[in-house]
């Protein structure tokens, strides 16, 4: 089973609460940090690794609808509120859920099951499979059962398989939307590795075919929980 890491957005003591009791419930969630309002929590996001957020809407100084909207978020979000006029907008910005306050245990674990679910078909169904990126003005077929990691270049992507390098504009935001992290994970904001691929992992470095890749802070917690599930 797939680990989340998660953070709660969530300006309400008794609902922070709440919500955090109900994370610490559920064994594949790993909740990183609870914050009382969205900038806090926007800037923790800009620099960390999140899989799963717990978004409340009605706040001070910026809404959650407010940050859904200027941010590019590369994560699951629950929607957490006491005003069902918003879920409308919530299905607008793509969020995974929208839970209409007070809310149960098992409608709060329905929610998050839903997602492990999804995210574990998709896994499932590209795993062994292939992708096509764009490179040299065409698309190219990538099995990723071939890759070995993705490196950054300045602008381009290097994708480095069992038969060849491919590079490519794409970026990594893309490839994280394409690949599940249980088959390809980010492990460093200029590399992505092949879970599968890997040969040896000490203190802060991966060995894959020779050649070692840096695991930054940033995306630690993320990584080890792939590794673990």
């Amino acid at each position: 089973m797939t680990n989340y890491t998660c953070i709660i957005i969530e300006d309400e003591p008794l609902a922070l609460e709440k919500t955090k009791s109900f994370v610490e419930k559920i064994p594949f969630l790993n909740l990183l940090a609870t914050f009382d309002n969205a900038i806090d929590g926007l800037t923790f996001l800009k620099s960390n690794k999140v899989d799963l957020l717990f978004l409340d809407i009605n706040m001070d100084e910026i809404s959650g609808i407010e940050l859904l909207e200027s941010a590019q978020l590369d994560c699951h979000v629950i929607i957490t509120t006491a005003y069902s006029e918003y879920a409308l907008k919530g299905y607008e910005l793509r969020v995974s859920d929208y839970l209409l306050k007070p809310f149960t245990f098992d409608r709060f674990l329905k929610a998050v099951n839903t997602i492990q679910k999804k995210t574990a078909a998709i896994s499932n169904e590209l795993n062994s499979k292939y992708i096509f990126v764009k490179t040299e003005g065409k698309l190219e077929k990538v099995n990723l059962d071939e890759v070995l990691y993705i490196e950054g270049m300045r602008d381009y992507r290097r994708i480095h398989t069992l038969q060849k390098r491919i590079m490519t504009l794409q970026n990594f935001s893309e490839f994280e939307r394409l690949i599940p992290a249980s088959v390809i994970c980010r492990v460093h904001k200029s590399y992505m590795v092949a879970i599968s691929k890997i040969e040896e992992i000490e203190r802060s470095r991966i060995k894959i075919s020779n050649q070692l890749i840096p695991i930054s802070d940033t995306y630690r917690d993320h990584f080890f929980s792939h590794i673990k599930s």
